[in-house]
């Protein structure tokens, strides 16, 4: 009898749980989703652009360890903490209170 290879979803999984740029994503998704802050509060107390922390928190950037000390930082805790395994592959959003303006106009 041939070998099974694992389901989609298994090989889902274990290639999340093998790819660290998506498990450090989901660790600060996590984190900022516990503090409360938005992705445009944490890049501004990290000194970032909101792009580059939208790019870390999917997996699609390597930040450099400079960046995961202000990353940290911004938090107030120790980069130690950063690199332990997210708690949850689907963390929660949370919006914004107040308006934002990005340039738009409202009318």
């Amino acid at each position: 009898m041939p070998p099974q290879s694992p389901s989609p979803a298994a090989k889902k999984k274990s290639q999340l749980e093998l790819d660290p740029r998506k498990s450090l994503g989901l660790r600060i998704k996590e984190l900022r989703v516990e503090h409360g802050f938005t992705q445009e509060e944490l890049s501004d107390r990290s000194g970032m652009f909101r792009t580059y922390m939208s790019r870390v928190e999917s997996g699609q950037a390597n930040p450099t360890l400079t960046m995961l000390y202000q990353i940290a930082g911004a938090f107030g805790i120790d980069v130690r903490e950063l690199l332990a395994p997210p708690a949850t592959h689907h963390p929660e959003r949370v919006r914004s209170v107040a308006m934002v303006s990005r340039g738009r106009v409202n009318r």
